[in-house]
């Protein structure tokens, strides 16, 4: 059985005061690593203070991003070494609004993810459609597209251990959400390419998130479906008592 993965994704948002404050609200309550992986996807500028005030918890941290080298001349990105010698345990790569607003290609993402990998960390891959791909009718194609691309030349070994997160682009902060069916769907796609791509036994390990208007109310909804294993979770997250409330629905 895969274990449950709920991440949240503040995206641009929190002063460090604010960052430093929900750590501390929440360290104590966090469920145990047996039972639930409880993520939060911090502003890069909050990670290390979050990551002193998280210690002795439960709680998990990702980066929101990441470049592909360790080092070199590139102002203004963050090296994966840094943040792996930092004990940060996740990297979220390929979310839509990097690949719309700054253009980041599946080439970028795939270089990505294998450098997470080359650094001990665990990719989040985010992958989805547009609402005008989805009511054409294409989004198992596109799906399918995205994540043969982005995991191009990745081990088992190493797909296996990751997460996918499938968010529909026309879900995300727009208070509409694929209803709990449409996500096991698409999520099903994905595990259906892994396994093409990889085989059964990877597609059975790999874990797949739907992201897209979660809240505490609906959450349980979608994991009680099959291909469901977690939730990527933007404004939900934001709160100690929302995020403290997504797990508890989990357990």
């Amino acid at each position: 059985m895969r274990k449950p993965i709920i991440a949240g994704n503040w995206k641009m948002n929190k002063t460090l005061a604010e960052a430093k404050e929900f750590t501390l609200a929440v360290k104590d309550a966090i469920p145990s690593k047996d039972v639930v992986d409880s993520v939060i996807g911090s502003p890069a500028l909050f990670l290390a203070p979050m990551n002193c005030k998280r210690k002795d918890s439960e709680l998990q941290l990702a980066a929101q991003n990441c470049f592909w080298e360790n080092e070199g001349a590139y102002t203004g990105e963050t090296s994966p070494a840094a943040l792996a010698d930092m004990g940060i345990e996740y990297v979220i790569i390929g979310h839509s609004e990097r690949r719309e607003y700054f253009h980041e290609t599946d080439e970028e993402i795939n270089k990505k993810a294998k450098a997470i990998f080359a650094n001990g960390m665990t990719p989040i891959l985010c992958c989805g459609e547009t609402l005008e791909t989805y009511e054409a009718g294409k989004t198992a194609e596109w799906i399918e597209g995205q994540i043969t691309a982005d995991l191009k030349d990745l081990s088992a070994e190493q797909v296996s251990s990751m997460v996918i997160a499938y968010e529909p682009i026309w879900a995300i902060g727009t208070g509409k959400s694929a209803d709990a069916n449409i996500a096991d769907e698409i999520c099903g796609v994905v595990r259906k390419t892994v396994e093409k791509l990889y085989g059964n036994e990877v597609a059975e390990k790999v874990r797949i998130q739907y992201g897209g208007s979660v809240k505490p109310e609906n959450i349980a909804e979608y994991m009680a479906k099959e291909n469901v294993d977690g939730a990527l979770v933007g404004g939900a997250s934001l709160q100690p008592d929302s995020f403290l409330a997504l797990l508890s629905a989990v357990k």
